[in-house]
């Protein structure tokens, strides 16, 4: 157990320097595996607020008008700086937040510096090239793409790290400066990232604070020098934010919850869907992924042979156990409201009639009775809930965690209806062999992003957001730039 005096204090990073909150306070970094406090990071304020604006405001002027080659060699030493550093950061993001180090250092740090190398090449090949149109004899058109401004990337606490590189890499790519204002419930590894990229790029290009969010989001988001906001998190987060917005509007980019189907039929490949559906919901930060496959719909005749399938998924590959160990396939909840929010939906279901047909068990001494040291973690079951009825809450409420309803259905139509039943419309994923089916499928879901006999598969070369509830826009570096037409009469 950590004492006091272990105690790693983390800063913020505010035009090149490394500082404190302004009133020097602090807040405690809980490690969700035993309950305890593990580091500190700083409670900024409005006056922090303000001074990482007027740091990126100053060096927007630096940083847009340098030839995007220049920009594209900073970001690909951002790159080379996340593997050199890569086993530092994933420890810290899992022991921040509890995803298994096991897919943080193997499976997130090389994608996070390939997104960097890629951002690099945007910024030549897409961020500074606009198109030329002949207007006649005597006139020639052509746009310009610019940079925004200062931009504001708002992350959450369950994926800091990999929305810390979605938003800046592109922003600066672009050409924009960035202010990174992670959750005060996983700031660690986005702190200390962003101090090591301030070792590369020039003051004021990337600041990082961290505090309450309606102490310092609040400013960022509504000042009148921030040009745009990209916002990772909930609904509710969206809602305070265009609130807090709607004296000074800016645009946006929302990428918010999700209640994603992920839909079984008869003629699948059992044993690929029985993995890939398994893997969708009991991720290694115990599902709490906005695009998670939390509602897994089955086509009936195939009900029985795929839940026997998934209970030995399961059992053969999710491993509850110290997040920092290897060996360990699933971590904890990330932080306490959390993990009573999940537990909560839990005996919900029970309530509404569901029937737990894998899991339903939570907390620490009852999970790992072995293992002490994590008797006050916040640690859940991967749960699967058989249901008949889509409306109830369990189906219908994000619940953020590795719990699953389960839904038998008829007909390919009736799969379709029970999926878009829904506010919320972020990925769907669809398993089948039948390609008319899927593209049907495809064509169909109300979805940002729609798979098929694959799940969770994302990349830089396309977009990634919702629709409905989930949010609009992509984080991309055509996003980050404004479009402006010139016009030339030549004679």
């Amino acid at each position: 157990m950590i004492i006091a005096k272990d105690l790693k204090k983390f800063l913020n990073i505010i035009n090149g320097n490394l500082v404190p909150a302004s009133t020097g306070e602090y807040m405690d970094s809980i490690d969700p595996a035993t309950g305890h406090v593990w580091a500190t990071i700083p409670c900024s304020t409005i006056q922090d607020a303000e001074d990482a604006v007027e740091s990126a405001k100053a060096a927007f002027e630096k940083w847009s008008t340098m030839p995007a080659s220049e920009r594209a060699v900073y970001l690909r030493k951002i790159g080379d700086l996340i593997t050199q550093h890569g086993e530092e950061l994933s420890e810290l993001e899992t022991r921040d937040n509890g995803w298994v180090v096991r897919e943080t250092k193997y499976g997130l740090i090389p994608s996070l510096a390939s997104f960097w190398y890629d951002a690099a090449a945007g910024a030549t090949e897409v961020g500074s090239k606009g198109d030329t149109v002949q207007l006649g004899p005597s006139g020639v058109g052509y746009t310009l793409r610019e940079p925004l401004g200062v931009v504001v990337g708002i992350l959450p606490w369950n994926a800091p790290l990999s929305t810390f590189t979605f938003k800046a890499a592109v922003a600066l790519a672009a050409g924009n400066t960035v202010i990174i204002k992670p959750s005060e419930l996983g700031s660690v590894s986005s702190l200390r990232f962003g101090e090591l990229i301030n070792e590369i790029l020039p003051p004021g290009t990337l600041n990082v604070i961290s505090g309450i969010g309606r102490d310092v989001g609040d400013i960022l988001v509504s000042h009148q020098d921030v040009s745009k906001i990209s916002v990772t998190g909930s609904g509710q987060t969206a809602k305070a934010i265009a609130q807090s917005t709607a004296s000074n509007p800016k645009p946006m980019i929302l990428e918010l919850g999700g209640k994603s189907p992920n839909i079984v039929f008869a003629d699948a490949d059992l044993d690929k869907a029985a993995q890939g559906v398994t893997n969708g919901i009991f991720s290694g930060n115990a599902g709490q992924l906005c695009a998670a496959g939390s509602r897994i719909l089955i086509q009936k005749p195939i009900y029985d042979e795929m839940i026997i399938k998934m209970k030995e998924v399961i059992a053969q590959t999710i491993k509850l156990g110290d997040p920092l160990n290897p060996e360990s396939s699933m971590g904890p909840i990330a932080n306490s409201t959390q993990y009573e929010k999940i537990c909560a939906y839990i005996e919900l279901g029970k309530d509404e009639g569901g029937e737990t047909i894998i899991g339903g068990r939570y907390g620490g001494s009852v999970l790992l009775p072995e293992q002490p040291q994590f008797s006050d973690g916040y640690w859940v079951e991967p749960t699967l809930i058989h249901v008949n009825s889509n409306t109830l809450r369990i189906c219908q409420e994000e619940i953020f965690g590795p719990v699953a309803t389960v839904i038998p259905f008829d007909t390919e139509e009736e799969a379709l209806a029970i999926a878009n039943e829904s506010s919320l419309g972020l990925v769907a994923g669809v398993w089948t062999t039948n390609l008319s089916r899927a593209h049907r499928m495809m064509r169909k879901l109300e979805s940002g992003t729609v798979w098929v006999n694959t799940y969770f598969r994302i990349g830089p070369e396309l977009p990634f957001g919702g629709t409905k509830g989930s949010g609009f826009g992509s984080d991309s570096i055509l996003e980050y730039t404004r479009e402006k037409t010139c016009y030339i009469d030549i004679g």
